[in-house]
């Protein structure tokens, strides 16, 4: 299932390739908007886009169960750059009919591990900025650059973080930062490794490959936060048979190389 699409009630969205951003061409200048977070913090898109960011907007809505299920990966691209600290700024943005109450318990329960991007619920003025952009579909992942161009329409299938790196124009390399190492234990440095097959199947093997060989420990979490499972290893590749029911899960290993995480998703 794509998405969740608003046509007089909802109804279940098939995929195609039609941009969800309705009010919007490819290359437009999108209006300015402001609205405050569950936390009561302000965010003005004008201001977030002349410190030089790429911002990330997530439209989405509480019930909505394809949100549910890739709220925590827009939670590990918020946390993977600095949490709006660096040059790409992820924020979230409820239909509207929402309150704060409703979005808190949401991220709660869906937002993962990570560190959660800022949401604004009906509360905080989200309902005028999701009618601007005319948002068809839930979840839409969309990207406004610096120039306050809107360069993404739709952000979608994805398959993990790596779907919104691939969103990143040619030329625009941000440096991971990450603020957070699944809100446990201490900063730590960040290095990169690949996870494959992902979505991976029950019952089969998933591996995750090191940038060069090490040795550490590799732990698996549940969407809560809850450990799963954890083990040393030495080598490049650790190996993990997937005995986990679907959904999205979090790995994190720790080693010489220093301490990363990512997300895979079991189909």
């Amino acid at each position: 299932m794509k998405k969740i699409t608003i046509v007089l009630a909802l109804i279940v969205a098939s995929f195609t390739g039609y941009a969800q951003v309705q009010n919007y061409n490819l290359g437009d200048i999108v209006d300015d908007f402001t609205v405050t977070d569950i936390e009561g913090n302000e965010h003005n898109l004008y201001s977030i886009t002349a410190q030089g960011k790429y911002v990330f907007l997530d439209f989405f809505f509480v019930d909505c169960v394809p949100c549910q299920t890739w709220q925590p990966t827009f939670s590990e691209l918020h946390d993977k750059y600095g949490c709006n600290q660096g040059e790409v700024y992820c924020l979230s943005i409820n239909r509207g009919f929402d309150t704060d109450e409703q979005v808190i318990a949401y991220e709660e329960m869906y937002g993962g591990p990570f560190n959660h991007a800022p949401a604004a619920s009906g509360d905080g003025g989200s309902a005028a900025v999701d009618t601007n952009f005319g948002v068809s579909a839930y979840p839409t992942f969309c990207l406004i650059n610096p120039n306050n161009e809107i360069i993404n329409l739709d952000i979608w299938p994805l398959t993990g973080v790596e779907t919104f790196e691939a969103a990143f124009p040619a030329g625009f390399e941000p440096e991971p930062a990450s603020c957070s190492i699944l809100n446990i234990g201490d900063q730590a440095q960040v290095f990169n490794f690949s996870v494959y097959p992902n979505p991976v199947s029950s019952n089969e093997m998933v591996s995750f490959k090191l940038s060069e060989p090490s040795e550490g420990t590799m732990k698996v979490y549940s969407i809560s936060g809850q450990q799963l499972y954890a083990r040393s290893f030495e080598g490049q590749v650790v190996q993990l048979e997937v005995k986990l029911s679907s959904g999205t899960y979090f790995v994190s290993i720790e080693s010489e190389l220093g301490t990363s995480n990512k997300s895979f998703i079991v189909k």
